[in-house]
């Protein structure tokens, strides 16, 4: 392989590393972000589901105070049928004892209906805790990596820059222009291997002569298709 071509190829990885440094200060927040949304929504959903319990405990309470009034009253008027005098008063009377039996009829079901929703509640919230607790463990973990990742990318960016600065300086300003022009209009790909004898960037198969000088390596040849860069591989361009 031509001597350029090898430090074209160093500086390919480095060029590469560094859009990935650069790529991950827009998608290393975004993971972070995505980690504390699913934990405020774990407890969200803990929270939601508590209020809830305790709306329904406070509903059994006024149930059971309410049936208990509505059984006094009842006693109440149960005990004056003793002392009814008139037809008309006793009609009364027992419609209002079946009214109050009715009401009390509707609250003991929907006091039973109560005590069943919370029962379910509890045992939701059983599992949304245990849920609630292996969400945040887990995602702070994370969320502790992602932060010493975002801390590095400054020392780890300044690194790869010296390094690149450390081989630009070692290939001539021509090459170095070519290979600036080729990835810029490729997205990073500049230098590419011969694959089946052809270009392993565009895939246009390679003249005879063409893959000659390609093996020479006694200069740089380009793809006339795309303009890559290319270099031949004993065990793989074939």
């Amino acid at each position: 392989m031509h001597p350029h071509l090898e430090k074209l190829l160093e500086l390919q990885v480095i060029d590469y590393d560094l859009g990935e440094l650069e790529r991950s200060k827009d998608y290393l927040p975004d993971m972070m972000e995505n980690l504390r949304s699913e934990m405020q929504e774990a407890a969200e959903k803990l929270e939601t589901a508590t209020k809830r319990v305790e709306e329904a405990q406070v509903q059994q309470k006024s149930l059971e105070l309410e049936i208990k009034t509505k059984e006094a009253e009842l006693a109440k008027y149960q005990q004056q049928m003793m002392s009814i005098k008139t037809n008309k008063e006793y009609d009364a009377l027992v419609a209002e004892i079946d009214s109050i039996k009715a009401a009390i009829s509707q609250s003991e079901t929907t006091l039973l209906e109560t005590i069943e929703l919370i029962s379910t509640l509890e045992k939701d919230i059983e599992g949304l805790t245990e849920k609630a607790g292996g969400i945040q463990e887990n995602n702070q973990r994370q969320l502790e990596v992602l932060q010493e990742k975002i801390d590095s990318i400054g020392s780890k960016v300044m690194t790869k820059e010296q390094a690149r600065q450390t081989i630009i300086s070692s290939i001539p300003k021509p090459t170095l222009s070519v290979y600036e022009r080729v990835r810029r209009g490729k997205g990073g790909r500049a230098v590419v291997q011969v694959k089946k004898r052809a270009c392993g960037s565009c895939f246009k198969a390679l003249t005879p002569k063409k893959i000659q000088e390609i093996k020479r390596a006694d200069r740089i040849n380009t793809c006339d298709n795309c303009g890559s860069l290319l270099y031949w591989d004993n065990e793989e361009s074939n």
